[in-house]
């Protein structure tokens, strides 16, 4: 039997399991995690995300998560709004879907799917040397434990470890955007100001944006967005860059910085796009999502990015019968399928709209209201055609059936055109 490791068990690193579980491979997905990761931001099922979900059976599982959602609004410190954007902007197109759900909701269906199909997780445990051997590839882990491996996968994000020991340093990779990200959920009590569905976007100048939006029984998903290219890993240090960045921020901002002390999913890191030239695989060592071609949250398709990733390798090993015969040729001839398949997708998604750091963080209060008035305009009926123009030339075209493996008992549903 082909053994694939898969390294990280976020969202495309627990597609790619499945779908290579189901094609009859022994899988194994190793992070670095004691458990699987909580917390993220909210991800809508448009294009490629229904698509892939769709082929994989499980549409029906994550519709039951979905939070409910009316759209954004971009508001003054007082709560007031200057602009709104509808989830009914754009044909079911803007920046907030009326399906959309929590990553970690998404991420713990795909995990427990996978296991049922027979993956195995070791938690706790990266990997710390990867050696090309007669047989496949030999993997020291960190625990101590050795292995080899037909296939081993880089689905460990932006900072990939995957990527480090086989491709050189993150320095090479990495392209910073100029932002910094701070997310946490805030749990409700009395008093709580509620959203009623709404997402609630507040900037000051400075680059200073601080956004709410809806999540679970009572809880809001918070995010602090700011300027800055490197951020420290100790929490503590960053807790108290977030207190001099913000210090004196309007609206909801100081409730905000004291939540992010207590709440167990704080994270922090940069806004950045992660460019890996001419191959994302080295033998039988080949990267995923965000560790392959990270296009940002700014871009808003790293989940359809990692989904239709895993799928589309899924699909490339499945073509060249690798899991019946884990050759060196057949695994370059899949990996090379593969890469035709996403580089294009990819390297759309990586162009951002134009103005959409400025756009999210404004440096000036001139910019905060351009930026409203902007939001506004862009729902004119005249200007439609312009902004579909744009977003299809960045990466938001129409899904396609990506022919994942689905069991017998699991009914297939058709997604919506367009979707």
């Amino acid at each position: 039997m082909t053994h694939a490791l898969i390294v990280g068990a976020g969202i495309a690193g627990d597609t790619l399991a499945l779908c290579l579980a189901r094609d009859g491979w022994q899988v194994t997905v190793v992070e670095i995690a004691p458990a699987l990761r909580t917390g993220g931001q909210t991800v809508d099922l448009r294009g490629d995300s229904r698509q892939v979900l769709v082929d994989l059976g499980v549409i029906d599982a994550a519709l039951e998560r979905l939070i409910p959602q009316r759209g954004i609004a971009w508001i003054r410190a007082d709560g007031s709004r200057m602009a709104a954007m509808p989830v009914e902007a754009f044909g079911g197109q803007g920046f907030i879907s009326h399906e959309e759900l929590l990553r970690a909701d998404l991420a713990a269906l795909l995990h427990d799917e996978a296991r049922a199909a027979g993956v195995v997780h070791r938690f706790a445990d990266t990997v710390d040397a990867l050696t090309d051997t007669a047989d496949g590839v030999d993997v020291r882990f960190r625990s101590g434990h050795y292995a080899v491996f037909d296939l081993v996968v880089g689905a460990d994000g932006t900072h990939s470890r995957t990527r480090a020991l086989r491709f050189g340093p993150e320095s090479r990779y990495r392209k910073p955007l100029g932002l910094a990200h701070a997310w946490f959920t805030l749990q409700e009590q009395p008093g709580t100001a509620g959203l009623d569905g709404w997402a609630l976007s507040y900037n000051e100048p400075g680059r200073r944006g601080v956004t709410a939006r809806p999540g679970h029984d009572g809880q809001q998903q918070v995010g602090l967005t700011f300027a800055a290219s490197t951020v420290p890993r100790d929490r503590d240090e960053q807790l108290t860059l977030l207190d001099t960045v913000f210090a004196g921020t309007g609206w909801r901002t100081a409730e905000f910085l004291d939540a992010a002390r207590t709440a167990p999913d704080f994270a922090l890191d940069t806004y950045d796009q992660v460019h890996v030239p001419d191959s994302w695989s080295d033998g039988r060592v080949v990267l995923i999502g965000d560790a392959a071609w990270c296009a940002s949250p700014l871009s808003g398709l790293g989940t359809a990015l990692g989904l239709r990733g895993a799928a589309e390798l899924a699909h490339a090993l499945r073509q060249h019968d690798v899991q019946d015969g884990a050759s060196s040729a057949r695994v370059a001839a899949a990996i090379e399928t593969f890469e035709a398949a996403m580089r294009p997708r990819a390297t759309a998604a990586q162009k951002l709209l134009p103005g959409r750091v400025a756009m999210v963080a404004p440096k000036h209060q001139w910019g905060v209201r351009v930026n409203a008035l902007a939001m506004r305009m862009l729902q004119a009926r005249a200007l439609l055609p312009l902004v579909e123009e744009l977003a299809g030339s960045r990466g938001h075209e129409p899904a396609l059936p990506v022919h994942v493996p689905v069991p017998a008992d699991v009914a297939r549903q058709p997604a919506p055109d367009g979707r």
